[in-house]
């Protein structure tokens, strides 16, 4: 038996190959599934399986592809009702893959039709020897059970049961293989490390610690981090089954004539990868700006409209031909085109540009410790906010400006401010699409206003919008 673990950082995504002599299966596949069907060749092994713990809400699935790909079967809980051909497994079904069986677990709770795979290495022994536990169980963890709001309170429950009545009641020495790490939005505090054991998350992992049923429910259904919009589209797309990339369409490379002509269609929009410094000196108007730097994959699948054909302004073709790949992992499929040679080809065109100015953690400083009648706007979640933020400042999280832009006056001055600068040039860029112009981005936020002496020092987590940023 041989287990190989994958990591997709700024999702925080685990997948696995579980391979014997011949033939592996693959647990949770990312969707770009060509480094699966690669590895296995390099094992000299054959893709048979194709196992889904869940129907994942954070990224869009490989499992379709990699089935096209390789004809392998699709196991995937029987409960999702899924549409495309499969394996339907429940309670005790054992799926053997040479030496190895994996013994089903249903374990709802974070989502309804949740299940763990439990695996055991026969030629060794029948005891179970690790589990796949997808997003029931993480590393000091445990998954989100409120992605689906009017069945919170019930999914809490049955992830209470599955934890203490199935998980927990597996050896101590038993390995745990969650689908995500620390970052993802699936949970809420998950440490970094890619594994643990039962017996570790027995005694250390907080929320398993909470032994009243309803003192469980009650954590795991309040003051939760903010669930991005794709969260809510991704788990209908895996059941559905996710269109094959050559379904999608290619990547055109447009010069900035072509470029602007496509933009004459309402139902097409600008996204300005490039950094915030970038964008604040130049950038198409209208455009929104998503550094692919930052968390991209998220912040696209959060505010972008899914039902618009999406063109890049990038730093390179490459940085563009990699956003679509990112982009696609959460669900955005919509994107067309890049513009070939950058802002500089346009700008050689004579077209127009608009620019956001860029604040130095100095300048600001000076800015609101002085006369100037203006608004502060910190784009970071609440609990940033809650630890640490300038006085005066209100929040709105970034992602809540598309509606909530309407709380500000578009006749004063507006400062944005996030950890860095990166949700707040997001910020900047919806502000302008709803007429803001006198607008200021603070270039490296909190993390350099507090790095100056201007404020408490903030500790961010590696993902900016993940749902713990702080040791206090």
């Amino acid at each position: 038996m041989l287990l190989k673990h994958y990591f997709v950082s700024k999702i925080a995504h685990s997948s696995y190959i579980l391979a014997g002599k011949n033939y592996c299966a693959v647990i949770d596949p990312k969707r770009d599934v060509e480094l699966y069907i690669n590895e296995a060749k390099q094992l000299g092994v054959e893709i048979t399986h194709i196992l889904e713990t869940h129907l994942h809400a954070d990224f869009v699935s490989g499992h379709i592809e990699l089935a096209a790909r390789t004809g392998a079967v699709i196991y995937a809980p029987e409960s999702g009702k899924c549409l495309f051909d499969h394996v339907g497994v429940s309670e005790g079904d054992v799926i053997k893959l040479e030496d190895m069986e994996l013994r089903v677990l249903e374990t709802p709770g974070h989502t309804p039709e949740h299940v763990s795979y439990v695996v055991a290495d026969t030629s060794r022994s029948q005891e179970p020897l690790g589990v796949f536990t997808g997003d029931t169980l993480f590393v000091g963890d445990v998954g989100r059970p409120d992605l689906f709001p009017d069945r919170a309170e019930e999914l809490a429950v049955k992830l209470y049961h599955s934890l203490h009545e199935k998980l927990m009641k597996l050896p101590d020495y038993c390995e745990v293989y969650p689908s995500h790490g620390a970052g993802s939005l699936c949970g809420r505090a998950m440490g970094a490390k890619w594994r643990t054991t039962i017996g570790f998350e027995r005694n250390f992992n907080t929320a398993v610690q909470i032994k009243d049923e309803s003192d469980f429910v009650s954590s795991l259904t309040s003051n939760m981090p903010p669930a991005p919009d794709h969260f809510s589209r991704c788990s209908s797309i895996n059941k559905t089954g996710p269109a094959l990339a050559s379904a999608l369409p290619p990547l055109e490379e447009l010069s900035a004539v072509d470029f602007r002509s496509k933009m004459d269609d309402p139902d097409t929009i600008v996204l300005d990868i490039r950094d915030y410094d970038s964008f604040g000196s130049q950038h198409i108007p209208g455009s929104w700006n998503i550094s692919f730097r930052g968390n991209f994959p998220t912040f696209a699948g959060w505010v972008m409209p899914t039902d618009k054909k999406i063109l890049l302004v990038a730093s390179s073709a490459q940085e563009a031909a990699e956003a679509l790949i990112w982009a696609r992992r959460s669900g955005v499929d919509g994107i067309t085109g890049f513009l070939d040679g950058g802002m500089f080809s346009w700008v050689l065109q004579g077209f127009p540009t608009a620019e956001v100015r860029q604040l130095s953690s100095e300048t600001l400083h000076n800015m609101v410790t002085g006369s100037l009648n203006l608004i502060l706007v910190d784009v970071r979640a609440p609990g940033e906010f809650e630890h640490t933020h300038i006085e005066g400042a209100v929040n709105i999280p970034a992602p809540e400006l598309r509606s909530r832009y309407e709380e500000l006056d578009p006749k004063k001055t507006i400062v944005l401010i996030c950890s860095t600068g990166h949700r707040s040039s997001l910020g900047t860029s919806i502000l302008k699409q709803h007429g803001f112009e006198d607008i200021f981005n603070v270039s490296g936020g909190m993390t350099g206003y507090s790095k100056a002496g201007y404020a408490r020092q903030c500790r961010v987590c590696e993902i900016p919008h993940g749902s713990r940023y702080f040791s206090k």
